[in-house]
């Protein structure tokens, strides 16, 4: 399986990426175009099952890949996670934060053990990623972090627990744009809309179809479009962007329902899958 990214061949020759939850979904997507341009990537989450495949596409394609197991909440798991990821390349360029997970809930009916759960995976996770691949390796040489929020603007009724969480890494970001930037360290964040994953399994087909004819774009974002964003701001074409969080959302946080949208025929989504 072959990846067409956009940038150009080689832009990431040489450079180390990882990407965390980078075995499904979005994260995969990331994996597969990081590499695409040369990167070597790591990915990692908790079961090595989940990233073995993901790492064997990349592989076949002929780009570098390795997988390791790692639980974002376990500090002592980081640490092995970058002590071993310099072992054997040598280097930490860029990070992805994409590792997290959320479920649908009334507020009122989210337990203290689920609340902390995807407090600790998204936001705290967020940052333990960060400072480790900081003190390990790019306080001395310099970086790029990347973490993924959602679209949680105007709040996310249902998902109380993840709104917080991705609110306060989307503030993490700025906090740490600022503090780190005397290391030539820039974080950015990419909020992506409604993004047609593997994730949206987990919803009501007729909701997303109801979803969908409601968007200003009239569908969904694709994959590709949210990777793309992510390998922009880690290319030197971002080197005077930090603290940013990039909307990846066809306009979507802007609209209101007092505003008509116009019927019309929705534009191709560009997908670097080759097919």
């Amino acid at each position: 399986m072959g990846y067409r990214s956009v940038f150009r061949d080689g832009l990431f020759s040489e450079q180390v990426m990882i990407v965390s939850g980078g075995g499904t979904g979005i994260g995969r997507c990331i994996a597969h175009e990081l590499a695409s341009l040369g990167a070597t990537v790591v990915l990692c989450s908790r079961k090595l099952a989940k990233l073995e495949p993901t790492r064997d596409e990349i592989l076949a394609a002929g780009g570098k890949a390795l997988a390791i197991a790692c639980d974002i909440r376990s500090l002592e798991q980081i640490d092995a996670l970058m002590s071993s990821v310099l072992e054997q390349c040598g280097r930490i360029d860029g990070l992805v934060n994409n590792g997290g997970g959320q479920y649908i809930s009334p507020a009122e009916a989210i337990s203290p053990n689920g609340w902390h759960a995807v407090l600790e995976t998204n936001l705290t996770g967020a940052f333990q990623m960060s400072k480790a691949a900081t003190l390990h390796f790019m306080r001395e040489h310099g970086g790029a972090i990347v973490n993924i929020l959602m679209d949680n603007w105007d709040g996310f009724p249902g998902m109380a627990h993840s709104a917080a969480a991705r609110a306060g890494v989307e503030n993490l970001t700025k906090t740490l744009a600022v503090e780190w930037a005397p290391y030539h360290i820039r974080i950015n964040s990419v909020a992506p809309g409604v993004i047609k994953s593997s994730g949206l399994a987990n919803y009501d087909p007729a909701v997303l179809e109801h979803l969908e004819r409601s968007l200003p774009t009239r569908r969904l974002g694709s994959e590709s479009e949210v990777a793309s964003a992510v390998t922009f701001l880690l290319s030197p074409g971002a080197s005077y962007i930090s603290g940013a969080t990039l909307r990846v959302d066809g306009a979507s946080s802007l609209w209101r329902s007092h505003y008509e949208i116009s019927e019309h025929t929705p534009a191709q989504p560009y997908n670097g899958f080759e097919e």
